[in-house]
C-alpha cells in the first residue's frame, strides 16, 4: 500500500521530443548566407548562434549554418549584434 503512494507522490518524468535536422530531412548540403529569412531561425533576437541542442540541427549542418551567419554578418545581410 505504500508503494503505491510513494509512485503517486513522485513527478513523471517527461521525455522530451528528439528534434531532426531541418538540412538532412531536405537532404541538402548547404546553407545559402543570401537566405536571411532562413538563417534567422538559427539565430538568437541578440544575434547570437543558436546551440545545435535548440535548433535539432546535427553537427555538420551546424559547422554550415556556422559559416553562413558569419558570412551573412560580413555582407550585412545579418546584424552582429541584435537591436
Amino acid at each position: 500500500m505504500s508503494e503505491v503512494k510513494d509512485a503517486a507522490k513522485r513527478p513523471m518524468k517527461r521525455v522530451p521530443k528528439k528534434k531532426v535536422c531541418v538540412f538532412c530531412v531536405e537532404k541538402t548540403d548547404e546553407a545559402d548566407y543570401k537566405d536571411v529569412a532562413k538563417l534567422k531561425r538559427f539565430i538568437t533576437e541578440k544575434g547570437k548562434l543558436m546551440p545545435k541542442r535548440m535548433t535539432g540541427t546535427c553537427a555538420k549542418h551546424q559547422r554550415v549554418i556556422a559559416e553562413a551567419v558569419k558570412r551573412a554578418r560580413i555582407m550585412a545581410l545579418l546584424p552582429f549584434k541584435g537591436e
